[in-house]
């Protein structure tokens, strides 16, 4: 089971929902090709303001998630999401409890 994850939240200029979702899936599309110790990546919009996005990626290990951190394509495809963007913050987190 993983316990290495990184997380986002988006803010997305209003009107560029779909476009910023396109980005998005480029990017993590990218990551699954280059970096095949993320486990999965997930994408959700708020519903009651869907211009606000959380993501979220598994990894198997804290070093696998820091090589991809790293590489020099994260940072061109970040920002090519991150210019769709009012503001954006992440984080890396680990798993301290699990419910099943």
């Amino acid at each position: 089971m993983p316990d290495a994850y990184a997380s986002g939240r988006w803010h997305v200029l209003p009107g560029r929902e779909d476009e910023f979702q396109v980005k998005w899936r480029e990017f993590l599309e990218w990551t699954h090709q280059f970096h095949p110790a993320m486990v999965e990546a997930s994408l959700l919009q708020s519903v009651a303001t869907p211009s606000e996005f959380l993501s979220f990626s598994e990894w198997k290990d804290t070093d696998a998630r820091e090589q991809w951190k790293n590489d020099p394509g994260f940072a061109v495809k970040l920002s090519a999401c991150r210019e769709l963007c009012e503001r954006m913050s992440g984080s890396d987190y680990e798993r301290v409890v699990h419910v099943p």
